[in-house]
């Protein structure tokens, strides 16, 4: 696969990905892929991660169904960390949120917001 040449993992074997939503452009998470996880993400059309707190292997959804579907995929100049675009299903975010980054932090009055709204129930999801 020419793009698993064109990457340089870390020591542990982890690349850094950006999982970017294609229809508004958020953040939705930031996730680590081994060589494994980019070859099933490229091959299925599905992110898949490597889960460094379980070390292993999984599709991005795997206990809530919330998949992400792979429109385009970038790296950066240096080959050190990807960006993909995705449709997502439901939401990203294992709070309940679109995305993990729902939360904005005001310097001014050292203060942080959350920005978004709850798109499901995690006590509902992850039981």
């Amino acid at each position: 696969m020419q793009l698993l040449e064109k990457l340089h993992f870390d020591d542990k074997g982890l690349i850094p990905s950006v999982i970017v939503d294609a229809t508004d452009g958020k953040a939705l998470t930031l996730c680590y892929m081994n060589k494994d996880a980019v070859v099933k993400t490229i091959e299925t059309g599905k992110i898949h991660v490597f889960r460094r707190s379980q070390n292993r292997l999984m599709i991005k959804g795997e206990t809530s169904g919330h998949i992400q579907l792979v429109r385009r995929v970038f790296f950066d100049c240096e080959g050190n960390s990807l960006v993909f675009m995705v449709e997502q299903k439901v939401a990203a975010c294992h709070a309940g949120y679109k995305t993990c980054y729902y939360r904005e932090y005001n310097p001014k009055s050292d203060t942080v917001e959350i920005t978004e709204k709850k798109v499901f129930d995690p006590d509902k999801v992850y039981r």
